[in-house]
């Protein structure tokens, strides 16, 4: 009998775990042969897939050129996943090229770009006033002076960001007093994809909201304070009254509305007025969530999202069932103490410094060695690295670290914030020799 197909439009290296994961349950569940697409494959792609079609998903005609690859397969191929925000279009469009049930490419462009998002949002702001979810301003920019009209007109301050990029690269604060030469300067690199201006949103505290087709729950999200507001925690269950959660629920559905997401997998940011009622969207994304969320919901839901998502390209899923939490879990971004230049084997052999810093955390706040574990830790990358202390984006930090908490003792955010100043003490007794102080430009 022909094996069915599962194709796989694209993905961020840094999530080749998560593919290797959907392609193996594919093969014991369904059967599947998995067929890969991306750009520029490696010989890693090509060991996690049993077939690697080379087609950049940003190709103009990456559909028609898609298809026309697949031609001869098209009677087999039984599902498909798309994994990455540059192809959420493209993507979309090619497994509706070939009848296989997709979310809408139509409408999943806002997906991709924060500013075709923004327009969207402007299109139905009365409706989305009337649920109490504010639209900031915004403006695409494309020079030095279009940067001072915008500043002029908002001069309680704005953000400054690519029209499409993740990973909160390239994005900055630009206050009262701001110098706006150099933030310009900051953001030159993503001229060419474009980007934009936006109105401060009011809101101090962040979340989003995340899952697959019906299946959804509500991350809380910590983030830096100061010119750059990197992620540094993602938190499970968040810690929300119930009127914050219908709120949060409230807007995270009505930008899946926006950008065509049904079936598919979510992970809208969302930021949270004070007293709870109102909410603003930061940006959506028709795809998994980073920062390990879609482990910790595995952790604290007991639901396997990936193997779930799989399940549902292939129209075999169960009904959606309620997600009660068990537990805390958190997934914590670790830098360095200072400036400096810096790889993995700068360590001491033998050392672990994540352990030891949730070991010191859990004295601390007086947890057996059952009540705060570590679940995952890796390096962000082998190679060495200039790392900021202060963060400017994720690939500032060194490395990243997932603990569960099976205790209501302690608070999880407080655990994060305790377990990343443990960090920084350990790494340092860790590093075999000094490391090489980054010269300030």
């Amino acid at each position: 009998m022909t094996r069915p197909i599962l194709l796989i439009v694209d993905y961020n290296l840094s999530r080749i775990d998560e593919v290797r994961h959907l392609g193996d349950h594919a093969r014991r569940r369904h059967s599947a042969t998995v067929v890969l697409i991306r750009a520029n494959p490696t010989e890693t792609d090509h060991a996690i897939a049993d077939e690697v079609i080379d087609l950049d998903p940003l190709r103009d005609d990456f559909a028609q050129m898609g298809e026309k690859l697949l031609g001869d397969r098209r009677e087999r191929i039984r599902a498909g996943i798309v994994f990455s925000d540059n192809a959420v279009r493209s993507g979309a469009e090619l497994l509706e090229r070939l009848g296989v049930p997709s979310d809408s490419p139509h409408l999943a462009e806002g997906a991709f770009s924060k500013y075709r998002y923004r327009l969207q949002e402007g299109r139905v702001d009365d409706l989305l006033a009337a649920q109490r979810i504010m639209v900031p301003a915004f403006a695409e920019i494309a020079s030095l002076d279009q940067l001072g009209d915008f500043a002029y007109n908002h001069p309680d301050g704005f953000v400054i960001k690519p029209a499409a990029e993740g990973n909160n690269r390239g994005v900055v604060v630009v206050r009262p007093g701001d110098d706006l030469t150099a933030a310009f300067a900051e953001v030159l690199p993503y001229l060419e994809g474009g980007v934009i201006c936006e109105e401060l949103i009011p809101y101090r505290r962040e979340y989003s909201f995340d899952g697959l087709g019906p299946l959804e729950f509500v991350t809380e999200k910590i983030s830096a304070s100061g010119r750059y507001p990197v992620e540094i925690a993602q938190v499970l269950p968040a810690q929300v009254h119930d009127h914050e959660r219908a709120t949060l629920m409230r807007a995270g559905r009505l930008a899946n509305w926006l950008v065509g997401q049904l079936d598919g997998p979510f992970h809208n940011e969302i930021k949270l007025s004070d007293d709870g009622l109102r909410a603003a969207i930061v940006e959506p994304n028709r795809r998994p969530a980073g920062m390990k969320i879609w482990s910790l919901a595995r952790w604290v839901y007991g639901v396997d999202l990936h193997h779930r998502w799989v399940d549902a390209a292939f129209g075999t899923a169960v009904g959606a069932q309620r997600l009660v939490p068990g537990c805390s879990a958190a997934t914590v971004m670790l830098g360095v103490g200072s400036d400096r230049s810096f790889r993995p084997d700068d360590v001491a052999p033998g050392a672990d410094p994540f352990a030891d810093a949730v070991r010191a955390t859990a004295e601390r706040f007086g947890l057996t060695g059952a009540e705060l574990t570590v679940a995952e830790f890796s390096w962000l990358s082998p190679e060495r690295r200039d790392l900021h202390a202060v963060a400017r984006d994720n690939a500032d930090f060194a490395a990243q670290g997932c603990v569960v908490l099976r205790s209501d003792r302690v608070d999880i955010r407080t655990v994060v914030h305790a377990l990343r100043e443990a960090w920084s003490h350990a790494l340092d007794r860790a590093l075999a020799l000094p490391a090489p102080v980054r010269k300030a430009r």
